[in-house]
């Protein structure tokens, strides 16, 4: 039973950090393309799309 616990607390603390790594990329990603896009709306919605289709 103790063996369940560790391997269930273990699967489950990776996950959870591979989500959160998966999050914090994502948001990289989007930050830097508006970052480079400036204030243009046109570059912004550009950008976006770009990252959508990649």
């Amino acid at each position: 039973m103790d063996y369940f616990i560790i391997v269930v607390t273990t699967a489950a603390g990776l996950y959870f950090h591979w989500w959160l790594y998966v999050r914090i990329k994502r948001w990289m990603d989007r930050d830097l393309a508006l970052s480079l896009a400036g204030k243009d709306e046109g570059k912004r919605a550009f950008m976006l799309e770009q990252l959508a289709n990649a």
